[in-house]
């Protein structure tokens, strides 16, 4: 037992002995000798990866303040001397940017006063990172930082810094603060990446602040302004909001630009006159030097010379040996365009993906600009990797003892290695479906980037009929070389007969093919991909999250396998309705002239201090003359969308004037009342209906009733309580199953059972308003859903009677007498839910649908012992 007058000694001492019994004996010996490293990783997964390859897998975890961020420890040596190590981690961006309390409320914010708006950096999850962070750094000596290397990942470090600089000891300015910079996570890369620390780029992360700042100010403050203005007016516009983003609308842009192209187009009839030679029985489909023609006249003229022919003369035979280049390294830009074009894969999904084979070690950094490896990369070793695969490994083992090819051009960035597949694996190991798509995909580009060209002959033979020249052209492969390992890439052989200059073949049917030209095709998600780099629209980590964001927000349909990029009615009236007012909006050069200074400012040419309130100025007055001339986009809005007095069906009665509102199911779903003139959104993604005209006591609108789907939760909800909490302990937008009100039957405090068993939650087990035989108990925090008996005739709960035991409201149920489960057939039960066994044991626990899936059914037995509830 140890006595300490000083909180803080005897704090040291258990720290201290807390590591000196965790170490080895000889650790423990120089545990008083030795500095304390912190390293910070950007994903839990990496922090492990990272551990295991630095201590040779000889490390120990522990939880910390954050269950989702552990710590792994273990001893070393650092700067030459012996260290103990904490290898820990974040989840992504510790903090996110947004408004302070006072722009939070749409209706009393003026959208202008948004662009000079006071912001502040909240913590970006509820994971508790930043306490993690503060008690992992205390009395550390120095901080390694191995954040994703990327703009975003240096930014991290800055947030990082920002949390435990003060703890860090002996630490000035940067003096004891290191950045670690690796591509994957393989032995090899960690290990040069230790022993090369750097310092952290402020620049770079300075960059990702202003970018941060400009989207959140300028894309704010027109949606709102947006979104209000057509939601009070439209009643089918099918969109939660009406938002505009700097790179969100241009990427829209360019979608409707094509759609507009497409219906602008006039189409036109052709003729091609397409005859058949024949050798030795042999048909030679011929190709018309002309093409086509535009003049049905002189197509028939041409027709009937050819047709009069009997035969053709051979004029010219060319044969050479060509190739097809083998692929070159892939950065992220062509990875997506890949996914997307051959795989069938949405650019945002193959993004995830790839950050997932990442982080499991399987592939190396999946953001990166290089289609270059630099000199010092180890092609060889690499490859050597997949000798063992049973798909590829034979092939590998031969190119490896025939040669590797070297790689095709390409720009090295400097960034990061092109993607490469570290570390072999099977479909099982990978876990099948997309993920091993994509890896398999990339492995196969990568071997095939080392192997021979794919060589064949090409053969063209030119023959005249009549007046007019036609022409064949065969291929025979020579040699497969890269397209073995690609199938994609692989084509079959177009043999034809041979033939000599100055012979002729017969000719036969000789037909005129009418034909009209045909529109462009909707983009697909490649070629738009490729637009926006070619524009400066985005970056490469950013532009699939643009892609999707205008699909989500119902401005653009993926259709097809080809994954064609179709806008909505709603999308292209946007566009048009920007056009209209400001063309700007919606081009791409003010997005990539933005895009250009914030370059500047990861390089250092420019500073944020300067271009931010440059940028904000030219918004916020674009922003005021588009708010000036908003009738010429509502010119379209009202020719293609229905009023809120025409849209919706009949459902519920208004509080205020007691007439029926209307219900809109068009995302926002929302109450309307034309007397009023009002709405009331409501919660989405569920099904609405009338609630058996109830009433609330409050307000005197009528409920309804709320459903997440089949199995989801249901509570009932008060149109106006929900958009006008009536208490100040509840939040905003809340259901009847969170209200406090101690008389409404439908409130939490009349049907509050006990509280959620989950450890980790802090909700109420509620009884669900649904009848029976559905009747049930759901927590109003999380998905945990528990079934009562299907048989009851009625359910509620008496918040006047407490179990004595654990303090839950007893529950009271009622049954046919012919259908009780009840010792002789007693028709009620009034009990605890938690400590009555034979209840206990008619309840069946699951999770609702939008959650983690249904779960097992709890038998009798597990009811005793004290439970949460109140």
């Amino acid at each position: 037992i140890i006595f300490s007058q000083s909180f803080g000694v005897a704090a040291h001492i258990c720290e201290f002995l807390f590591y000196s019994l965790s170490l080895s004996h000889t650790s423990r010996v120089l545990a008083c000798a030795m500095k304390t490293v912190l390293m910070v990783a950007e994903k839990p997964s990496i922090a492990q990866g990272i551990a295991q390859c630095l201590s040779n897998g000889n490390f120990t975890s522990r939880k910390g303040a954050s269950r989702a961020c552990p710590i792994h420890e273990f001893t070393g040596s650092f700067m030459g001397s012996p260290a103990f190590f904490k290898m820990t981690c974040v989840i992504g961006h510790v903090f996110s940017i947004d408004f302070t309390s006072k722009y939070q409320n749409w209706a009393q914010t003026e959208e202008e006063d948004l662009f000079s708006a006071e912001t502040v950096r909240k913590e970006a999850s509820d994971a508790n990172v930043v306490a993690h962070l503060k008690n992992e750094s205390r009395d550390c000596d120095y901080l390694v930082l191995w954040l994703d290397c990327d703009r975003e990942g240096e930014n991290i470090c800055f947030e990082v810094l920002s949390i435990v600089e003060k703890n860090i000891r002996g630490n000035r300015g940067l003096s004891n603060v290191f950045r670690a910079r690796f591509s994957a996570i393989a032995r090899s890369d960690l290990m040069k990446a230790m022993s090369s620390l750097g310092k952290p780029n402020q620049n770079e992360a300075l960059s990702v602040d202003a970018r941060q700042e400009l989207d959140l100010k300028v894309g704010v403050a027109f949606t709102r302004f947006q979104t209000k203005y057509f939601q009070g007016k439209y009643g089918n516009l099918d969109a939660s909001i009406v938002s505009y983003g700097p790179c969100q609308t241009p990427t829209l842009g360019f979608c409707v630009k094509r759609h507009d192209e497409i219906l602008a187009f006039k189409p036109e009839k052709f003729w091609r006159i397409v005859p058949t030679a024949i050798k030795e029985s042999w048909p030679i489909p011929l190709e018309w030097e002309r093409g086509r023609v535009f003049d049905y006249q002189i197509a028939q003229f041409l027709h009937r010379s050819v047709q009069s022919q009997k035969t053709g003369k051979v004029i010219d035979v060319k044969s050479k040996r060509e190739s097809k280049p083998r692929p070159g390294a892939l950065n992220t830009v062509e990875l997506l365009k890949d996914a997307s074009r051959k795989l069938g894969i949405g650019s945002h999904h193959a993004m995830q993906l790839a950050e997932a084979l990442y982080t499991a070690g399987y592939i190396s950094y999946p953001r990166t600009e290089s289609t270059k490896y630099p000199s010092s990369f180890d092609l060889a070793g690499t490859l050597a990797e997949h000798t063992r695969n049973p798909i590829w490994g034979k092939y590998v083992q031969q190119l490896l003892a025939d040669g590797l090819a070297q790689p095709k051009g390409g720009v090295d960035v400097g960034d990061h290695p092109p993607i490469t597949p570290m570390r072999t694996a099977t479909e099982a190991e990978i876990g099948g479906g997309d993920r091993w798509r994509l890896y398999e995909f990339i492995t196969r580009t990568f071997i095939a980037s080392l192997s021979p060209d794919c060589k064949y002959i090409r053969t063209r033979a030119t023959l005249r009929v009549g007046t007019e020249t036609f022409s064949v052209v065969g291929r025979v492969m020579e040699s497969p070389g890269f397209t073995e390992i690609t199938p994609w890439a692989a084509f079959k052989d177009a043999k034809i007969p041979e033939l000599v200059p100055g012979e002729t073949v017969e000719i036969q049917n000789v037909s005129l093919k009418e034909g009209n030209t045909e529109p462009p095709d909707y983009l697909t998600e490649a070629e738009l991909i490729s637009l926006m780099v070619k524009n400066g629209i985005g970056t490469d980590a950013s532009i699939p999250t643009h892609i999707n964001n205008i699909c989500e927000r119902n401005y653009c349909q993926v259709k097809s396998t080809a994954r064609h990029m179709v806008p909505t009615k709603l999308g292209v009236i946007l566009v048009h309705g920007y056009h209209k007012i400001d063309s700007e909006l919606v081009l791409p050069e003010v997005r990539a002239h933005i895009e250009r200074e914030v370059a500047n400012i990861a390089t250092g040419a420019a500073t944020i201090d300067f271009i931010v309130p440059q940028a904000l100025d030219i918004f916020l007055a674009k922003f005021r003359f588009f708010k000036l001339h908003i009738d010429r986009m509502d010119e379209l809005m009202e020719a293609s969308f229905s009023t809120l007095a025409s849209s919706g069906k009949t459902l519920t009665r208004c509080g205020k004037c007691m007439r029926f509102m209307k219900y809109l199911p068009s995302r926002p779903e929302r109450m309307y009342c034309q007397n009023c003139d009002e709405t009331y959104p409501l919660p989405s993604l569920g099904i609405i209906k009338e609630y058996k005209s109830h009433t609330c006591p409050l307000d005197r609108f009528e409920l309804l009733l709320y459903q997440q789907g089949g199995e989801g939760k249901t509570f009932a909800v008060c149109p106006h309580c929900y958009n006008n909490p009536p208490f100040p302990e509840v939040t905003q937008r809340t259901s009847c199953n969170l209200c406090l009100h101690p008389t409404c039957a439908f409130s939490q405090v009349n049907n509050r059972v006990c509280g959620c068993q989950d450890p980790s939650c802090t909700g109420f087990m509620v009884l669900s308003p649904q009848d029976p035989p559905h009747c049930r108990m759901e927590c109003t925090t999380c998905n945990r859903s528990v079934r009562l008996p299907k048989n009851i005739k009625r359910a509620k709960v008496d918040p006047s009677a407490q179990c004595e035991e654990c303090g839950s409201n007893l529950l009271h149920l009622e049954w046919d007498p012919a259908k009780s489960p009840l010792p002789d057939k007693q028709p009620s039960l009034e009990a605890c839910v938690l400590c009555d066994e034979d209840l206990n044991g008619m309840l069946q626990e699951f999770f609702c649908s939008r959650g983690r899936g249904r779960g097992r059914g709890r038998g009798r037995g597990r009811g005793r012992g004290r439970g949460r509830g109140r």
